[in-house]
C-alpha cells in the first residue's frame, strides 16, 4: 500500500457512519461493477455510460507501446517539442503528469490571442497534439486551423505534425483521418474530467517523454483497495469526509501540493465541475503556500505528506500520482451520491458558450462600458474608478461567500497574478479563487453557475498586442475570448450573481491600477 490518508474532523462519527453506510450498501463494488444505478435514478442514463474510468488501469495498457513508437519515430526526424492544445479534462491531467516526471510540455488552453502567439515557434521540431472529445470545442479547433495554417506556411504538412486525440466516430475523428492524421480514440465512456489515464491523459505525457507505464502500474496497485467494500477504503473516507463537510456547512475544500506538481489544478475541475450543481456543490480554492489563509467552512487537504494541516477539517494524502488520481475520482463520485447530484454532467456548462456564440455571430451585440477609467473599461459598475467599483465588488462578499478573480490573460506571460488571490483573502476573511480565462470555464465555471449562489465575480479581459485570426472562421481570437467573457458574466448576472468586468485597453498600466487599488 503507497498511500496513506489521514483525516481529522469536529465530525469523525458522521463521517465514521457515511463511510459504515456506503460499505453496507457496497458502493465501493458496485461503483467498479459499472452500476448506473448509485447516484438515483436521475443520474442513472449518463452515469451508466461514464464509468469506464474504473478499469483504466488496465484498459490503457495497449496505447502505452503505441505512444512509444510514435514519439521514437518523431525523435529519428528531429521533432521532440509537443505543445498540447486542449481544455479542461484534456488539458490538466497531461500537465499534472508531465511536471511530476519533469518533462516539457506546452500547454495551450487559452484563446488569449497573445498566448496563442506565442506558442508558434519552432514548428521543424514540433508536434501539435490536438485534443477534444468531439472537435467541436471552439478553442481546440480554432488552435487546429491556426498551427494548420503556420505549418502551412512554413513549407511544412500539417499531417506530419499533428497528432488527434479523440473519441471514436466523432466529427473531429472523421475529419482528421480524411486529411490523414495520426488518430488516438479515447474511451467514449469516460468523462473528460475523470479521463487522466485514458489517451487525452496518455497521448501528450508519453510522447513528451513522461513514464505513462509506470503511472499505469501505480494505478492499477491502488484498484483493489479502492474497489473492496471496506472502511479503509481510502476514497470511501475521503470522500465521506468531503460530503459530510459540505452537508454541515464546511463547502469549500482547500488543496495545497507539497510537490508543487499541479494536482490541485486538476482537483479543482474534477470536484467542482462534478458536484457543483443544483443550488449546491464542493467550491475548489488551489492553495498556493501552506500558509495560505483559510476560513472555518473550508476543509483543508494537503497532497503529499502525511503531516495534517492545524486546521479543524484537515486531510493529508501522500501517494504515487496514479494514487491520487483514482483515490480522489472515487472520492468525487462518493460525494456526488452524499450530496444527492449527478457527478458526471454539467448542466449550466452550456448556458455560457451560447451566449458566447450568439455574442459572436453578432445575433446580440456587446455592451458599452458602464465607466470608464484612463485606459480602463468598467462594465457593471457606474464606479468613477476602478479603486471604487473594486470596494464596491468586494463590499458585496457575503460572510459565506467567496470572491472569484478571472483573468483572461496571457498565464505564460503573468503567472504572477495568481499571488492575488491569498492576499485578497487574507483582506476579505473570506476564500477568494483564481481562474486564468477562458480555461476556468472548462474547470470550475460549473460550479460558478449552478453551485451553491454566494460567489462574487471579477473578469479581467484586456487589448491583444497582435489579433489572431483564425482560419476558416470569420472570427478572431480577441474577438472570440471578449465574447467568451461576456457571455459568461451575462449568465452569471441572469442567476443574480454580481460581476465586474476590467476591459485593459493598455495591459500594463491597466493592471498596475488594479494592483494598487488591491493593496
Amino acid at each position: 500500500m503507497g498511500y496513506r490518508l489521514r483525516i481529522h474532523t469536529p465530525l469523525d462519527g458522521a463521517v465514521s457512519e457515511a463511510v459504515d453506510q456506503l460499505v453496507a450498501e457496497r458502493f465501493a463494488s458496485r461503483l467498479f461493477d459499472q452500476d448506473g444505478t448509485l447516484w438515483g435514478p436521475a443520474a442513472e442514463s449518463e452515469a451508466s455510460i461514464r464509468l469506464s474510468w474504473v478499469n483504466l488501469a488496465e484498459s490503457s495498457r495497449p496505447l502505452v507501446e503505441r505512444i512509444a513508437a510514435l514519439r521514437e519515430e518523431l525523435h529519428g526526424r528531429g521533432i521532440t517539442r509537443v505543445v498540447l492544445c486542449g481544455m479542461g479534462g484534456s488539458s490538466l491531467a497531461p500537465e499534472v503528469i508531465c511536471k511530476a516526471d519533469g518533462v516539457p510540455l506546452d500547454v495551450l488552453d487559452s484563446s488569449q490571442p497573445d498566448m496563442v502567439r506565442s506558442a508558434i515557434h519552432d514548428l521543424e521540431s514540433t508536434v501539435v497534439v490536438v485534443s477534444s472529445k468531439s472537435g467541436g470545442t471552439v478553442e481546440t479547433d480554432s488552435h487546429r486551423r491556426i498551427f494548420e495554417q503556420a505549418f502551412t506556411d512554413a513549407g511544412l504538412d500539417p499531417a506530419e505534425h499533428l497528432v488527434i486525440v479523440t473519441d471514436p466516430d466523432s466529427p473531429l475523428d472523421k475529419e482528421a483521418t480524411a486529411a490523414g492524421y495520426r488518430v488516438f480514440r479515447a474511451d467514449s465512456h469516460v468523462g473528460g474530467r475523470y479521463s487522466a489515464l485514458t489517451a487525452f491523459g496518455l497521448v501528450p505525457s508519453g510522447l513528451a517523454g513522461a513514464d505513462i507505464g509506470r503511472l499505469l502500474d501505480q494505478a492499477s496497485e491502488v484498484d483493489e483497495p479502492l474497489s473492496v467494500d471496506d472502511p479503509q477504503n481510502p476514497g470511501l473516507r475521503l470522500g465521506a469526509a468531503l460530503g459530510v463537510a459540505a452537508r454541515n456547512g464546511v463547502d469549500k475544500v482547500v488543496v495545497y501540493d507539497h510537490e508543487d506538481h499541479n494536482v490541485g489544478d486538476w482537483t479543482e475541475q474534477l470536484v467542482a465541475e462534478s458536484t457543483g450543481k443544483e443550488g449546491t456543490g464542493i467550491l475548489p480554492v488551489v492553495a498556493q503556500a501552506p500558509t495560505d489563509p483559510v476560513t472555518a467552512d473550508e476543509i483543508v487537504v494537503h497532497l503529499g505528506t502525511d503531516d495534517l494541516p492545524q486546521h479543524d477539517w484537515a486531510v493529508a494524502l501522500a501517494g504515487t500520482l496514479g494514487d491520487q488520481f483514482l483515490i480522489w475520482e472515487v472520492a468525487t463520485a462518493v460525494a456526488g451520491r452524499l450530496l444527492g447530484i449527478n457527478p458526471f454532467d454539467q448542466p449550466d456548462v452550456e448556458s455560457a458558450k451560447a451566449a458566447a456564440r450568439e455574442l459572436l455571430s453578432g445575433g446580440a451585440s456587446l455592451p458599452e462600458p458602464d465607466s470608464v477609467d484612463g485606459t480602463v473599461e468598467l462594465y457593471g459598475s457606474t464606479a468613477g474608478s476602478v479603486a471604487e467599483a473594486l470596494a464596491d465588488l468586494r463590499d458585496e462578499v457575503g460572510q459565506d461567500g467567496y470572491l472569484a478573480l478571472q483573468f483572461y490573460l496571457d498565464r505564460w506571460a503573468h503567472a504572477g497574478l495568481e499571488s492575488l488571490a491569498p492576499a485578497l483573502a487574507t483582506q476579505l476573511g473570506r476564500p477568494v479563487t483564481f481562474g486564468w480565462g477562458p480555461r476556468f470555464l472548462h474547470s470550475t465555471g460549473q460550479y460558478h453557475k449552478g453551485g451553491t449562489p454566494i460567489g462574487v465575480f471579477l473578469q479581467v479581459t484586456c487589448e491583444p498586442a497582435e489579433d489572431v485570426p483564425v482560419p476558416g472562421r470569420d472570427f478572431t481570437l480577441g474577438q472570440f475570448i471578449v465574447s467568451q467573457a461576456q457571455g459568461d458574466a451575462q449568465v452569471l448576472r441572469e442567476k443574480g450573481r454580481p460581476v465586474l468586468r476590467l476591459h485593459l485597453r493598455d495591459l500594463d498600466a491597466g493592471l498596475a491600477t488594479i494592483k494598487d487599488a488591491l493593496a
